[in-house]
Order: C-alpha cells, then sequence, then structure tokens
C-alpha cells in the first residue's frame, strides 16, 4: 500500500512546493484534461449531471450520518445549509411553473434532506454547533446575487418574476458553500464526515459544470444560443465554472490528506 500512495505523495509534493501561478495552471491543466477524459467515456452527458446529483446525495447522507450517529453537528455550517435550502426552494418553485422534469423530483427529494439537517443543527444538536466560527455573513452573498439576477436573466417567455428567480437560485447556488469553507478555515481542522460531504460537493459541482461545458462543445455553441440572448448564457456558463474552483482548492487538500492516510484534514492558512 505504501509503495503504491508513493508516486502520488510525491506528485502531490512536487505541487504543493509550486508558486500560486504554476498551482492556478496545473489546475487548470487538470481540468481540461478531466473534460477531455470524460467526454471520451461517457457518451451521453445528460449522465453527468444524474451523477452530479447523486454525489450531492452521497454528501447530503453522509451528513446525516453523522447527525444521527455521531450526535454532533460541529464542523457544519448552519448558514450553508440555509443557503442551499433557499436556492432549492426557489430552483423547486421554478420547475413547478416553467420545466417540470424528473430534475424537480430529485430537487425535491435534495430540499427535504437540507431540511432536515437544519432542523438537526437548529434544534436536536444546537449545544454541539460552532456559532462563533461560522460568521460567514450571509448578506454578502444573498444581496450581490439578488441584485445580479434583477440586471442578468433569461430572456424566454416566461414571466419576469420567474425568470428573476431562476437566475437569483443559479447565482446562489454557485456560492452557497462559501459559509462552510469559511468555518473550516476558522477552525484549522476538519474532522473526517465535514470533509466527505464537502468533497462529495465538489465532485458534483465538477460533475454539473463538465456536463454544461461539454454541452455548449457538442452544440457548437447552440446551446447558450437556446438559453437567450445577452449576458444570461455567459453568465450560466460561468457560475458552474466558480462553482467548481471555489471548492478545487479544498478538494486538493482533501485527497493529499486521504493519500497520506490522514483521517482527520488539517488546513493552512489561506485555502479560502
Amino acid at each position: 500500500m505504501r509503495g503504491s500512495r508513493r508516486p502520488v505523495s510525491v506528485v502531490l509534493g512536487w505541487v504543493k512546493r509550486q508558486p500560486p501561478k504554476v498551482k492556478a495552471f496545473l489546475a487548470v491543466v487538470a481540468g481540461m484534461a478531466a473534460l477531455v477524459f470524460i467526454r471520451f467515456i461517457v457518451h451521453d452527458h445528460d449522465n453527468l449531471f444524474v451523477a452530479a446529483e447523486a454525489a450531492h446525495a452521497l454528501g447530503i447522507a453522509v451528513l446525516i450520518y453523522k447527525l444521527t450517529k455521531e450526535k454532533t453537528c460541529a464542523g457544519l455550517s448552519l448558514k450553508s445549509q440555509d443557503l442551499t435550502a433557499l436556492f432549492l426552494a426557489v430552483r423547486l418553485y421554478c420547475s413547478f411553473v416553467m420545466e417540470y422534469d424528473i430534475h424537480t423530483i430529485l430537487d425535491t427529494a435534495t430540499l427535504a434532506a437540507t431540511l432536515f439537517v437544519i432542523y438537526m443543527i437548529r434544534f436536536k444538536l444546537r449545544s454541539t454547533y460552532m456559532l462563533d466560527k461560522d460568521n460567514f455573513a450571509l448578506y454578502y452573498v444573498v444581496l450581490p446575487c439578488a441584485g445580479l439576477a434583477l440586471l442578468v436573466h433569461p430572456s424566454t417567455s416566461h414571466n419576469i418574476i420567474n425568470r428573476i428567480c431562476w437566475a437569483f437560485c443559479v447565482y446562489l447556488e454557485a456560492v452557497s458553500v462559501l459559509p462552510q469553507l469559511r468555518l473550516m478555515q476558522n477552525t484549522k481542522i476538519v474532522e473526517p464526515f465535514t470533509a466527505h460531504y464537502v468533497f462529495a460537493l465538489g465532485v458534483a459541482r465538477f460533475l454539473s459544470c463538465a456536463h454544461w461545458v461539454l454541452q455548449v462543445l457538442d452544440t457548437r455553441g447552440r446551446l447558450l444560443t437556446a438559453l437567450g440572448y445577452g449576458l444570461w448564457p455567459s453568465m450560466v456558463l460561468l457560475s458552474e465554472i466558480v462553482q467548481t474552483f471555489i471548492l478545487a482548492d479544498f478538494c486538493y487538500y482533501y485527497v493529499k490528506s486521504v493519500v497520506g492516510g490522514q483521517l482527520v484534514l488539517r488546513l493552512p492558512s489561506g485555502v479560502v
């Protein structure tokens, strides 16, 4: 086992020693290589969206196990869960009034599980909640997302309120994990279940981003045109990319910790 891990540890050690600009370049190259690999092995790119939903569901399942079996919510951000419930609720509303499909059912199940997590943190396990560490101000993300949604939203034939709500949930989803990352940066130490949950979110965001990017490439940009005109198509794609890169740094340290055989993830300063 040690022999199989040694080359990976050497590579990760080399990456760690590189300056930030080189790390950013390597991250872009790795992302592009992953997209090329996925494009060749996944023929129906809609499966990537299903896989993203499955990864998110797996992450929430890990959270529920932690809350019900470990009887603690230490290390979890209630504010991130609140943001997740908010964008899911808005997206569900949009699904019901604009485009009811299988994703509506998936979002309903995800929202129900998220509300259960919120209930456990707020009431059952409040004594273990790190209130002082979960200090990210929600208006830093909610207000800008709402303002951006007013300015840049779909140009479809739907009601203007519905189109603004659609844009709002897209933007809010992209940044909903920021309070969780802030809490982990404050504590510097991330216990296994929380680390597994956030890594699952990172995988889900990457698969969702890959789905959109590959769809755009396969349709030679026609998908962006189908989404409407103006800045909205570009903002949808940019939101997918942003939420992927927000978690990229954490995922690097998570993989490094797993390869090193460490059960507890220790974050250096400046990760988020």
